[in-house]
């Protein structure tokens, strides 16, 4: 029988299963909504919401580059054995591909591309996929680069708690040569986590902020006005040192700076390479996992 888009609606309201299981389930049941949740239960399918409001920190960050564009993606679950979870898996990168290929620029725009073969969008095809693992998941966050000219390198550490991607401009022809200096270029993202490219990256508020702080503690030292500009300019370079992905020390060879890696592939290529931007991703940074009080539980269980 025909089933109304209102009575799918609210069924999906109710349950938290997918529009079209929703939709299924009132054909099963010939219209009626007590019947159609049955049904869901029976199926294991109404379970998803049920899940929604627990704390989803662990997953994996995802990279897809094709040409010159790659994006990263987290997808979120509430365990790392899950994280490895073939069918979860599947559901992250198939989504990253359809991220980067529709070119969207928001988790909510992901949310409504059709996901492949299944007659469901994406935010559907994610409560199917919680109902059928049975943790709660969720599609945080994505970020995309694009170069004109070049390449997008990602790079994933730990099998997807930290993802990099990084974008060289340039006209050379040496891809192979590119992709090898990305991935370099990656890999020291990943384990110095510079806030920003370079100097002109740096928001003019965060450059007062650290003159402030360092100008009060050259004051409070004792030192007179008369130096401590210049005291405060010397201690600025060494913030952007630390701070600034070309001015950090390349992690592979501490007596460069990353800047002068990059100048010297240029010039081994005999050509202009420049770093664009780069993107990286943490796992569960910045969400608050539930911390178990078992000896609590035990005790309140007792009391």
């Amino acid at each position: 029988m025909s089933v109304s888009a209102k009575l799918v609606k609210e069924l999906r309201e109710q349950t938290g299963a997918g529009m079209m299981d929703c939709k299924k389930a009132l054909e099963e049941a010939g219209g009626d909504m007590e019947g159609a949740v049955d049904w869901l239960r029976k199926k294991g399918l109404s379970a998803a919401s049920k899940k929604a409001g627990r704390v989803a920190a662990d997953g994996k960050v995802v990279a897809v580059v094709e040409g010159q564009q790659g994006l990263l993606l987290e997808v979120n679950t509430e365990t790392d054995f899950t994280s490895k979870n073939e069918h979860f898996v599947a559901f992250a990168e198939t989504s990253a591909r359809l991220a980067l290929q529709a070119g969207v620029t928001s988790v909510e725009q992901l949310q409504g591309l059709s996901y492949p073969d299944t007659g469901r969008t994406v935010a559907e095809e994610l409560t199917h996929k919680i109902a059928t693992i049975g943790e709660n998941m969720n599609l945080r966050r994505l970020a995309s680069l694009r170069v004109n000219q070049g390449a997008v390198v990602a790079y994933i550490h730990m099998e997807g708690k930290i993802g990099v991607l990084v974008g060289l401009e340039s006209p050379s022809s040496e891809s192979a040569a590119l992709a090898d200096l990305g991935k370099k270029l990656a890999m020291h993202v990943a384990a110095s986590a510079p806030p920003w490219l370079d100097r002109s990256s740096v928001p003019a508020e965060a450059v007062e902020r650290e003159r402030n702080i360092l100008a009060d503690q050259a004051r409070s030292s004792g030192k007179p006005e008369s130096i401590i500009d210049k005291m405060v300019q010397g201690r600025l370079d060494k913030f952007y040192g630390e701070s600034c992905l070309l001015e950090q020390p390349f992690v592979m060879d501490p007596d460069q700076k990353v800047s002068g890696v990059v100048a010297a592939k240029a010039k081994e290529l005999g050509a202009r390479i420049d770093v664009s931007g780069f993107v990286r991703y943490v796992l569960g940074e910045g969400i608050q996992k539930k911390e178990e009080d078992f000896a609590a539980e035990v005790a309140k269980a007792a009391g």
